[in-house]
């Protein structure tokens, strides 16, 4: 059971839905409004789990790093123990027009994971490691 989610800010969060979508196979659940520029809240599903995203606002403080220049965040998804999964799921994050920061490698904890940056900058993890509930 997910009991920690993470909420991401987009200057263009519309688009980023399709992104994430296209590039990471997440799938929108819900987003309010369901239209429009602006996107006040929304969830997307993959495998079981969400991240919930908006649009970047002044009162929150929150911004994306393409606006911001940095970020202070990145997010780990755990896509099964399946290494060959890790590199299909590279190179469908590829094919979208990702930047693969780095390639599918087995890490020394036994891991095999790869690095990227979505549409706006975020930084993602993906792969086999799953930590130990705690």
């Amino acid at each position: 059971m997910q009991t920690i989610v993470p909420l991401l800010r987009y200057a263009d969060a519309r688009a980023a839905i399709g992104w994430l979508g296209a590039a990471f196979g997440f799938v929108e659940l819900f987003s309010v409004p369901p239209a429009g520029p602006v996107v006040r809240h929304a969830q997307l599903g993959l495998r079981g789990n969400i991240v919930m995203l908006g649009s970047v606002r002044a009162d929150d403080g929150m911004q994306s790093p393409a606006t911001a220049g940095t970020c202070t965040q990145a997010i780990c998804v755990f896509l099964g123990e399946d290494g060959a999964a890790v590199d299909a799921h590279c190179e469908r994050a590829r094919a979208a027009g990702a930047r693969i920061v780095s390639a599918p490698q087995d890490t020394d904890f036994g891991a095999r994971e790869y690095h990227v940056l979505d549409c706006e900058g975020h930084p993602w993890t993906f792969g086999t490691y799953r930590p130990p509930s705690g």
